[in-house]
């Protein structure tokens, strides 16, 4: 929650291993201070080549001990493995000013698949 009270949307970079999502992100961040508030969290994933997606509902808990093998498994998946190790040392280093891990496990799961939704077809069209 923002101090306005709206609600805190950001992008995030995940992975997903062994049934959770796990992010990494400096202690400082907005969302660390949210989830410390409130652990219940949703995570919106799309497909960004078509409307697709996934809504979880879940609980996250905060890991301070870092891991820079899961950092940068989580990395690779949006840079090369060069670059993932490059951010993942990075991210060590400013984990000892306070980087977690945060693992995110579902409690519920909403999917959807616009490609079937006729109104998306002929607004396509158009």
């Amino acid at each position: 929650m923002n101090k306005d009270r709206t609600v805190h949307a950001t992008a995030v970079w995940f992975l997903y291993k062994n049934g959770s999502m796990i992010m990494c992100t400096p202690a400082a961040t907005r969302k660390v201070k949210n989830i410390v508030r409130n652990n219940n969290v949703t995570v919106l994933v799309d497909d960004p080549e078509t409307p697709r997606g996934v809504l979880i509902y879940g609980k996250a808990k905060l890991e301070s001990e870092y891991s820079f093998r899961v950092a940068a498994s989580l990395y690779e998946k949006y840079v090369s493995i060069q670059q993932a190790a490059k951010l993942a040392r990075e991210m060590s280093r400013i984990s000892k000013g306070g980087a977690v891990m945060i693992t995110v496990k579902a409690d519920r799961m909403i999917s959807y698949d616009n490609t079937k939704d006729t109104l998306l077809k002929l607004d396509a069209e158009k």
